[in-house]
C-alpha cells in the first residue's frame, strides 16, 4: 500500500521550469497553480509561458515586468522598434519561430536577443551553437513577441487570402513557349516553397508601397531588399540554395530566356491582385559573380492618373507646365536621376493630353505604364528598333504628340528636335543635375545652339523627397546659422514657422510616409534663348532663370520644408546648391 502511495505521489509531481519557479518566488503563482500549468503544458506539448499567458494566469505585460525585475534584464516594448530594420541574417528563422526569440542587434561577439523567457537554457545553447556568439537577453512581452515573429513568417496563403481572397491572386500572360521553359516551369510549380516565397515577396512589396524589389545573390548568403520611399531595406534572407530556382521562376513568368545567364535581360510580368486590379512589374536581370541579380520594379498604372495636383507642383510651377503642354509644338524635357519620378510626370502630362482627337505615340525602353489611347512602342536595340528608328516611323504616322523615353545620342536628339520644329509636341527625358545644365548637355552632345533655342520650350528638373508623417512629426530645434547655411534668406527666418523632424510611429516608416516632388520648372524665355545662341554657360542660364522667378531645386526643397511637408535633412540630402 505504501509503495502505491509513493508511485501516485511521484506521478502527481512534476518538475517546474525556471520561469515557473521565478513566478512563484515573485508571488505571481502558487506552487499548485504552477504545477497544474506545467502539467497542462506537458500534456499539450506546449511551452510553459504560452500556457501561462494563454490561461490568463498572468498577463503578458505583468509577466514581462516581473521577469525583468527578477532577472535584472532590460525590458523592451516591441511596438517601439521598426521590424523592417531588424537583422535577418544572424539567426535562422526556424530557430526564432521554435524558441520565440527575435535578434535585435549584434555587439562585438554577442547577440542582443529579445525573449519572454530568459530561463530557457535550451534556446540559449541552440543560439550559441548555431551562431558561435554569446547571448544577452532583453525581455519583451510574450504576445507582442509572438505577433512579431508570426508576422515575419506569415504563410503566403494567409497573406493572399487576407488581401484579395482565395483565387484572386494570379499571374497573367505567363504562358510557357518552349520545351525548356515548360520543363523548368513544371519543376518550379512542384517546388511550392519557391512559388510561395515569390508570391509573398511581391505582395509584401505592393502592400508596403515599395517601388522596387532586389533579389541579390552573394557568395555565402542571399538577400531580398525593398525600396520603400526611396530607401532600400533588407526584408528577407532566404537560403542561398534557392537562387537559381527563384531566378528561373521569375524568368519564366517574365517570358525571358531561362538558359541565358551570361547577359542582362529585360522583361515584364503582370499580377492580378483582385477581380479588377492588375499590377505590372518590370523585370531586369544582371549576371553577377555569384548568380543573377534580379530587380523588379512595380509599375502601378493608377500612378499616371493621380492628377497633376498629387505630384507636388507649386501653383506657379503647375501653371508653367500646363501652359507648355498646351503649346501645339516644341520640346518639353524632364530631367533627374533614375527613380526621381520622371516617367510618372511625363505620363501625367500625356494623360491630360490624351483625347480622342489627338494622335500620341511613345517610344520607351521599355514602356512602364500602360495608357489606353496611346500608341506605345518598346525599343528593342538587338532587333534594330532603336529610339531613332521608332521616331522616324512615328513621323510617317501623322502624330500630334511624341514621347521619347530618353534622349541618349545625337541621332535621337536630332530627330526629336526636327519633330519639335515641324509642328509636333515632343516630350522626353535627360539625365542631368538641374534644368540649366540640360541645355549645355545638349550642346555637348553636338546639337547646334540654334536648334536648341528654337525647339526647347520648357525644362523640368525634379527629385523625390520623403514626406514627413503627419501623425508623428515634431518641431525641430535647428540653429539660426544652420538655416542660413541650408539656403534660407535672413528674411525667411522670421519666427513665423518652424522646421519639422521625423519621429516614427506605427503608421509610417521611421517618421516618413510617401514622397513628395521637388521641382525646378524653367521655361525657355527669349533672354535664355539669347544666352543659348551665344553659347553661354549653365551659370549664365541659371542666373537668368533666377531673375525670372524660377526656383532652384534647393530653393524648391526649402519651400517644401518650410511648409512642413519634409525635413530639412531630407532636402539637403536630395538637392544640391
Amino acid at each position: 500500500m505504501a509503495a502505491v502511495d509513493i508511485a501516485q505521489k511521484d506521478a502527481a509531481s512534476i518538475a517546474l521550469p525556471g520561469l515557473g519557479r521565478a513566478l512563484i518566488s515573485a508571488g505571481k503563482l502558487t506552487q499548485k497553480a504552477a504545477e497544474d500549468i506545467a502539467r497542462k503544458a506537458q500534456a499539450s506539448r506546449n511551452s510553459f509561458i504560452a500556457e501561462v499567458t494563454g490561461a490568463g494566469a498572468v498577463s503578458a505585460s505583468d509577466l514581462a515586468h516581473t521577469v525583468s525585475s527578477v532577472f535584472g534584464a532590460p525590458l523592451l516594448d516591441l511596438n517601439a522598434i521598426d521590424p523592417l530594420r531588424l537583422p535577418r541574417d544572424l539567426l535562422d528563422a526556424k530557430i526564432c519561430q521554435t524558441y520565440r526569440v527575435v535578434v535585435l542587434s549584434k555587439r562585438n561577439n554577442r547577440l542582443i536577443v529579445a525573449t519572454a523567457d530568459p530561463t530557457d537554457q535550451e534556446a540559449a545553447e541552440k543560439i550559441k551553437f548555431t551562431t558561435q556568439l554569446g547571448v544577452d537577453w532583453v525581455i519583451a512581452e510574450y504576445d507582442k513577441l509572438v505577433h512579431l515573429i508570426d508576422a515575419n513568417t506569415k504563410s503566403t496563403g494567409e497573406a493572399m487570402d487576407s488581401y484579395a481572397g482565395a483565387g484572386d491572386f494570379e499571374f497573367e500572360d505567363a504562358s510557357v513557349e518552349t520545351e525548356a521553359e515548360a520543363s523548368d516551369a513544371a519543376t518550379d510549380v512542384e517546388d511550392a516553397p519557391i512559388v510561395k516565397f515569390l508570391h509573398k515577396m511581391l505582395l509584401d512589396a505592393f502592400n508596403m508601397r515599395a517601388s522596387d524589389l532586389h533579389f541579390e545573390p552573394y557568395e555565402h548568403h542571399y538577400r531580398v531588399r525593398f525600396r520603400v520611399d526611396g530607401e532600400l531595406r533588407e526584408i528577407a534572407s532566404p537560403p542561398i540554395a534557392i537562387k537559381d530556382k527563384l531566378a528561373s521562376r521569375i524568368k519564366v513568368i517574365s517570358r525571358l530566356d531561362i538558359s541565358e545567364k551570361r547577359v542582362p535581360q529585360d522583361g515584364r510580368m503582370k499580377l492580378k491582385v483582385g477581380p479588377d486590379r492588375v499590377i505590372d512589374f518590370r523585370v531586369s536581370t544582371l549576371p553577377t559573380l555569384f548568380g543573377e541579380k534580379i530587380v523588379i520594379r512595380i509599375l502601378d498604372p493608377s500612378s499616371a492618373k493621380m492628377g497633376i495636383e498629387a505630384l507636388g507642383y507649386e501653383p506657379e510651377e503647375k501653371e508653367r507646365l500646363l501652359r507648355a503642354i498646351e503649346r501645339p509644338y516644341g520640346m518639353i524635357l524632364v530631367t533627374g536621376p533614375t527613380g526621381s519620378g520622371k516617367t510618372v510626370s511625363l505620363y501625367t502630362c500625356l494623360n491630360l493630353l490624351n483625347k480622342p482627337g489627338v494622335n500620341i505615340a511613345t517610344a520607351e525602353d521599355p514602356s512602364e505604364i500602360n495608357l489606353p489611347g496611346v500608341n506605345q512602342v518598346n525599343v528593342n536595340e538587338r532587333a534594330g528598333l532603336t529610339f531613332a528608328v521608332a521616331l522616324k516611323a512615328f513621323l510617317r504616322q501623322d502624330p500630334d504628340i511624341i514621347m521619347v523615353g530618353e534622349i541618349r545620342d545625337l541621332e535621337t536628339a536630332d530627330i526629336s528636335i526636327k519633330a519639335a520644329q515641324t509642328g509636333h509636341l515632343v516630350l522626353s527625358t535627360l539625365h542631368t543635375n538641374d534644368a540649366p545644365t540640360t541645355l549645355t548637355r545638349m550642346r555637348n552632345m553636338g546639337i547646334a545652339p540654334f536648334n536648341i533655342a528654337s525647339s526647347v520650350i520648357l525644362i523640368t528638373a525634379q527629385r523625390l523627397a520623403r514626406r514627413l508623417c503627419p501623425q508623428c512629426k515634431e518641431p525641430a530645434d535647428v540653429p539660426h546659422e544652420a538655416l542660413l547655411d541650408a539656403g534660407y534668406a535672413e528674411e525667411d527666418i522670421d519666427g513665423s514657422w518652424v522646421p519639422y523632424k521625423p519621429v516614427g510611429c506605427s503608421a509610417c516608416n521611421n517618421g516618413y510616409k510617401g514622397r513628395v516632388g521637388i521641382y525646378q520648372v524653367m521655361p525657355v524665355s527669349e533672354e535664355i534663348q539669347r544666352i543659348i545662341l551665344r553659347d553661354g554657360s549653365a551659370l549664365e542660364i541659371a542666373a537668368q532663370a533666377k531673375a525670372e522667378g524660377v526656383r532652384s531645386l534647393r530653393e524648391s526643397g526649402l519651400h517644401k520644408a518650410r511648409m512642413g511637408m519634409t525635413s530639412l535633412e531630407e532636402v539637403l540630402a536630395v538637392t544640391n546648391l
